[in-house]
């Protein structure tokens, strides 16, 4: 796994429709966060699979403070911020 980001990430595709409203949900709560494409950028996908049990699973959140998460709803989101 890489180290701990240093804000909020979410890699994501563009033909993604639950990273659509993923990332549609945390600019409605003001939630910053940077995001990578696993089609774009050279390694995210493997990432994505190291912490998905082999699988190009997406939307795909790294935390600050290392953890991840996998599709989650914004409500989880929000805690796991709060955390």
């Amino acid at each position: 796994m890489t180290a701990a980001p240093e804000s909020l990430t979410l890699y994501s595709t563009s033909w993604c429709p639950f990273c659509h409203m993923l990332k549609a949900s945390l600019r409605a709560e003001g939630i910053e966060y940077r995001e990578v494409d696993i089609d774009e950028t050279p390694g995210a996908a493997s990432f994505v699979e190291s912490v998905n049990n082999g699988n190009r699973t997406v939307p795909t959140l790294h935390y600050p403070d290392g953890t991840t998460q996998t599709n989650p709803s914004i409500e989880q989101v929000k805690a796991a911020l709060a955390a």
